[in-house]
């Protein structure tokens, strides 16, 4: 037999032959494989399902080709509702009292010819001491006089006022009305007024009718001088008035 011959016999001999054998670790590894493969396919496929269900539901829940709704301009409110605080104090004057919590505090308004200002009024500042006008306390001429704890109040509208120790006439708070149109209290109450109230406070001053008892005069006053036009300043602090 040829050479050739017997080399191509041996050639298809070797291509019949069996492939070597896989180690049974090697086998079951390759099996996980195909399993873990499997696995996955399986569970993106059934999640790309349950999105697709929910889609559908979503769009038949909502309705597709149902536009947005509207709120209409006329349901809708026009302004925002008001949020303003109750006033930190109360004065009636047709009863003379005011009234700051659960305190009620008697108090002398201005008379019928220069009647206190009413509506709600808001304290602007305090003071221990204030010089005011001598007509504010009944004096006559130019004289200035000085007030005890003194809470001045303005209005809305710019009107001004102010509530203070009045101490010329300690029997007209919550009795008769002596003042030019400033609310006055006797020096205990207006002290005490004074600690509570604070800049930025309510004050809401209620209409009522002023006494027909004038403004007192000058001459009352134990110690007012009477020249035609005095000058000067009185200090009314706890008692008489001394120029």
């Amino acid at each position: 037999m040829s050479d050739d011959l017997t080399a191509g016999l041996r050639a298809l001999a070797e291509s019949g032959q069996a492939p070597p054998p896989v180690p049974g670790a090697e086998i079951r590894r390759r099996a996980g494989v195909r399993r873990h493969r499997r696995r996955t396919a399986a569970a993106i496929a059934g999640a790309s399902a349950a999105a697709a269900l929910g889609v559908v539901a979503l769009l038949g829940f909502t309705g597709a080709d149902t536009p947005p709704s509207r709120t209409s301009p006329a349901s809708m409110p026009t302004s925002a509702p008001n949020a303003q605080a109750g006033p930190a104090a109360t004065v009636d004057l047709s009863r003379r009292t005011l009234t700051i919590g659960r305190r009620e505090l008697p108090v002398s308004a201005g008379t019928v010819r220069a009647q206190t200002p009413t509506g709600r009024m808001t304290v602007t500042a305090l003071a221990n001491l204030k010089t005011v006008p001598g007509k504010d306390v009944g004096l006559k001429g130019a004289y200035r006089a000085k007030v005890r704890w003194v809470v001045e109040l303005r209005g809305v509208d710019g009107t001004t006022t102010y509530l203070g120790g009045l101490v010329y006439n300690a029997k007209a708070p919550g009795h008769y009305d002596v003042t030019s149109g400033w609310i006055g209290l006797d020096l205990v109450n207006a002290k005490w007024l004074h600690g509570h109230l604070r800049v930025g406070d309510v004050v809401e001053i209620e209409a009522g009718g002023s006494s027909p008892d004038p403004l007192r005069g000058a001459t009352e006053f134990r110690g007012a001088p009477a020249a035609p036009t005095p000058t000067g300043t009185v200090s009314f602090l706890g008692g008489t008035g001394t120029p």
